[in-house]
């Protein structure tokens, strides 16, 4: 089993969204952060500056079986990617074990979904 972790663009959580869905990855996590990135500018809006060195992104936090991993990161790349600076990382980490508390099931069986598989 594998844990990927994807910092994205908050603009293009829903194109990502729909692309995991897509590709069969129904249940991920996410939460909004801010981060610092290489991207240093100021902006001027009506005459007050703002710092725009943080940025606002979104992180998704995945498991899946090993054998779902390309196609969970190509769905993800292929739908966060704008081109620019500042289109995200993936992080990907082995995950040692994994239960589903209601049943108490283990291993790649409790990423299973009433005949779905994560």
């Amino acid at each position: 089993m594998k844990k990927i972790e994807a910092i994205i663009r908050k603009t293009k959580f829903e194109d990502v969204k729909v692309a995991l869905n897509e590709a069969g990855i129904e249940f991920f996590s996410f939460w909004d952060v801010r981060g610092v990135g290489q991207t240093r500018e100021g902006r001027v809006y009506r005459g007050v500056a703002y710092d725009t060195s943080t940025i606002e992104r979104t992180i998704l936090s995945i498991i899946v079986r090993n054998k779902n991993v390309e196609k969970t990161v190509l769905a993800i790349m292929t739908a966060a990617r704008t081109g620019e600076i500042g289109d995200g990382k993936i992080f990907v980490s082995t995950i040692d074990e994994s239960y589903r508390i209601r049943t108490g099931e283990f291993g790649d069986e409790s990423l299973f979904i009433k005949g779905k598989e994560i």
